[in-house]
């Protein structure tokens, strides 16, 4: 019988985490939870260590690290309780673990990645924002350390099963002419463009068909979010930006699609349950069950399809020119896009204003090499700078 494989999901408190707990509760047998982080869910993070007594949790502070404590001792619960950011990287990198989902939100999420990669582990990767980031160099550690890199975004996930095993010798060499992006379009696909300025957070928010995080939900009705998985996946891929090409596809039951010069097209089709993607990742090679429902076609009946519009959705176009740009753009853009997001959620700026304050900052800040993570983060900061200038100036 084979060794019960240890999972550290970082970021347990959020959607993917706690999809991830889903699965992994399915298949007892095979997968134990070493080490759970959260960040200011903290009463549900103390659940979670409860139901699943892991050896480790990992908060951001002394402050929720002790109150966590706290809560563990009155529920008898022998769960280690780790902080701060070497906190989330020793949960990462620990010996004993063999799988890392991955799914901090936003910047906050590269180093522990990073440090999972660097050991070497099964990486299952929902911080898309590590490679938005730090591309290059991400990609670079993966293979120095024999890491193992799978893709947890419903879209990569679905270009990595409809590509053949060998495709990192080079998608032309494998015979893919372009990799097709779908998008959902997101809550604002068919609003007036007049009445993009009055919409609420709420909703933003409101996601047609899939359950997730605000940030996230925000990045989707701007289609930043389809932005940062173009740049995403022409690291991952190792695609150029020109051979990725985004599709609006309102039912969101085709997660992507891989076109080859045969003229083939593979698509990988499913409900919209990011417990698909986590349990291919998890599972893979093999296949386990999900929990999903299975795709019934005939009540579906139809599939559509449109171009993107990039006057309703400027982001998309800001986010390709920072792919196409290169070096620092990414990560420029990545800082300048949550900065924003998080004021329109604070009600600071109106929905329009978020291309617009990071269209500014990325004018703002000449493009350079990042080399190290020092650069990478550099970058970051100096956007969040330009940001916040940006921001005193439109504050509403």
């Amino acid at each position: 019988m084979s060794r019960m494989q240890q999972v550290t999901v970082l970021g347990a408190t959020g959607s993917i985490g706690l999809s991830t707990l889903d699965v992994i509760g399915r298949h007892a047998e095979q997968y134990q939870v070493f080490a759970l982080s959260g960040f200011s869910r903290l009463e549900q993070l103390l659940a979670l260590c409860v139901r699943h007594r892991p050896r480790f949790a990992a908060v951001p502070t002394a402050a929720a690290a002790a109150q966590l404590r706290a809560g563990l001792r009155e529920h008898g619960c022998s769960t280690e309780v780790l902080e701060g950011e070497a906190g989330l990287s020793a949960i990462a990198s620990a010996a004993e673990v063999d799988v890392v989902m991955a799914a901090i939100v936003g910047a906050a999420g590269l180093k522990p990645t990073l440090a999972a990669v660097e050991a070497g582990k099964k990486v299952l990767l929902a911080n898309k924002e590590a490679l938005v980031m730090s591309g290059a160099l991400f990609m670079d550690a993966v293979r120095h350390s024999g890491a193992v890199l799978l893709p947890i975004d419903s879209e990569h996930n679905a270009i990595f099963q409809c590509l053949p095993g060998d495709y990192a010798r080079g998608l032309e060499a494998v015979g893919v002419r372009r990799i097709l992006l779908t998008a959902s379009g997101g809550p604002f696909r068919q609003t007036p463009l007049a009445q993009l300025a009055e919409v609420t957070p709420e909703q933003a928010c409101a996601h047609p068909n899939w359950s997730m995080g605000r940030k996230i939900s925000v990045d989707s009705a701007s289609m930043m979010n389809k932005g940062l998985e173009l740049i995403e996946a022409c690291w991952l891929f190792d695609a150029a930006p020109s051979k990725v090409e985004v599709v609006v596809h309102p039912q969101s039951v085709i997660h992507s699609l891989v076109d080859y010069v045969d003229g083939s097209v593979l698509a990988q089709l499913g409900n919209p349950d990011m417990r698909t993607p986590i349990a291919n990742a998890l599972a893979w090679p093999r296949r386990i069950d999900s929990g999903v429902a299975p795709l019934d076609l005939f009540a579906i009946a139809r599939l559509d399809f449109e171009a993107p519009d990039e006057q309703r959705f400027p982001c998309l176009r800001i986010a390709r020119q920072a792919a196409e740009a290169g070096d620092s753009a990414p990560a420029v853009l990545n800082a300048a896009n949550e900065v924003a997001v998080e004021a329109f959620l604070a009600g600071r700026i109106r929905f329009p204003e978020i291309a617009s304050m990071i269209e500014r900052v990325l004018d703002q800040q000449p493009v350079v090499p990042v080399a190290s993570l020092d650069a990478v983060f550099s970058a970051d900061q100096r956007a969040r700078q330009l940001a916040g200038e940006w921001l005193s100036r439109h504050d509403r």
